[in-house]
């Protein structure tokens, strides 16, 4: 595919995240994402959506394909053989579907998920995607018959997963909540087994499972974050006690919900103070 249409006209970019690097949240395909868009639109190979008086716009399904394809090159550049998984969330948005592989490059047919409350902790454990990457690769060729029926059944607790999120919207039931933290569990577990685990992440499950909520790694593993399930009904007290422990570890702590809408095209008048203060002292 062309990159441009025509000339690219001389431009500064400038880059601005409060995503940490290397920790697991899919940084380098948001880079990779937000950079496809913006160059693509600069040179004219996609529209710019954004109309007079909107605030944010989004491209068409056909010119989100198109960079959600260049910004897998990019991933391909950073992290050698990627899953195309993180640039097609970062290109669609939080979804929870189908990824259609072609090649490599993925793409997503999906629905919304609903949305969840998780504790989201830094470790400071820095990592290589690429490295660990290749550890799982080099494990699968050594023990295939011990690796790949783990493997299969880590794309088994996906299968589950989707189920239950796909029947969350229409029917938002508190008996989800107990498999979801079981399928949690499950698949930590065989992470360790495929070789992405690290002892900051174990000390993280122990923490929060002392105070009864369950957690799994992020990511590529290895360090870097981990994600603990909230359950609508999980008291205050017990969020910020957690927080306190997971603290006193270390680590860093957020409180936020699953969901976004992917790429998309911001006027700057949409944009917030501290965004904007960063962006004007660059």
């Amino acid at each position: 595919v062309c990159l441009c249409f025509r000339d690219v006209p001389s431009v500064d970019i400038l880059v601005w995240s409060e995503l940490p690097t290397g920790a697991g949240l899919g940084s380098s395909a948001a880079y990779a994402v937000c950079l496809a868009a913006a160059l693509l639109t600069v040179c004219g190979a996609i529209s710019c959506p954004l109309k007079e008086g909107e605030s944010t716009a989004r491209w068409t399904e056909e010119e989100l394909n198109l960079i959600n394809s260049w910004a897998f090159q990019g991933e391909r550049v950073i992290h050698g053989n990627p899953s195309g998984v993180d640039n097609a969330v970062g290109t669609w948005g939080i979804c929870w579907g189908t990824m259609k592989e072609r090649g490599k490059e993925m793409s997503l047919v999906a629905s919304r998920v609903p949305t969840l409350r998780i504790l989201l902790t830094n470790t400071k454990v820095p990592r290589s995607t690429k490295v660990l990457v290749a550890g799982v690769k080099e494990k699968i060729l050594k023990f295939p018959a011990i690796m790949n029926p783990v493997l299969d059944s880590i794309d088994a607790i996906s299968q589950e997963c989707q189920s239950v999120l796909e029947a969350m919207p229409a029917n938002p039931s508190p008996e989800y909540y107990p498999v979801l933290e079981e399928l949690f569990d499950i698949n930590q577990h065989h992470l360790n087994v495929i070789g992405v685990g690290h002892p900051s992440l174990d000390r993280l499950c122990r923490v929060t499972a002392s105070h009864g909520l369950h957690s799994k790694l992020t990511g590529a593993g290895g360090g870097g974050c981990g994600i603990t399930l909230l359950r609508p009904d999980t008291s205050l007290l017990a969020v910020e006690a957690a927080k306190r422990d997971l603290c006193a570890c270390g680590f860093e702590c957020w409180e936020t919900k699953i969901g976004a809408p992917g790429v998309t095209l911001h006027s700057s008048s949409s944009l917030n103070a501290e965004v904007l203060h960063a962006l004007s002292e660059s």
